[in-house]
């Protein structure tokens, strides 16, 4: 019999009535559902230290944000996000895998947030922004 890891989004949309764009992915590495983050890690929306977001970000608008698992490293994140009106709302609420990766071509019973919903009660969203490269398209079809 083959092990099913159970992947489930560890954290709630980030969303207000204020956001106008939307950032859209799938899901996080499975070790943030699992709660096992590696050194440099954020606990917060694409706070994989291998990730590109936050550091481009950081690049781009000089936050000089924090990469470590720390309360202030997600506090700059979401002020960030809210001054820039900017949410998050991860499709997948969680996905079957019988390998442990962040690939999302290995998800299987995938199970979808319901992003429409969302843009009906947040409806100053005019934005949305799909994360990923090789992920972008899988985002898209999702959607």
């Amino acid at each position: 019999m083959q092990y099913v890891f159970k992947h489930t989004h560890p954290y709630e949309p980030f969303i207000d009535h204020d956001t106008e764009k939307l950032i859209v992915g799938t899901l996080p590495p499975p070790r943030f559902t699992t709660k096992e983050l590696k050194e440099g890690d954020v606990n917060f929306c694409y706070g994989s230290r291998d990730g590109q977001l936050w550091p481009i970000l950081d690049s781009i608008f000089d936050l000089n944000l924090k990469f470590q698992t720390s309360t202030y490293a997600i506090e700059q994140r979401k002020y960030f996000l809210r001054t820039r009106k900017i949410g998050v709302c991860d499709i997948v609420a969680s996905a079957e895998r019988t390998k442990i990766d962040a690939s999302d071509i290995g998800m299987q019973n995938i199970e979808l947030r319901d992003v429409l919903s969302y843009l009906e009660k947040y409806t100053k969203v005019r934005t949305i922004l799909f994360t990923g490269g090789n992920s972008k398209k899988r985002t898209r079809i999702f959607f």
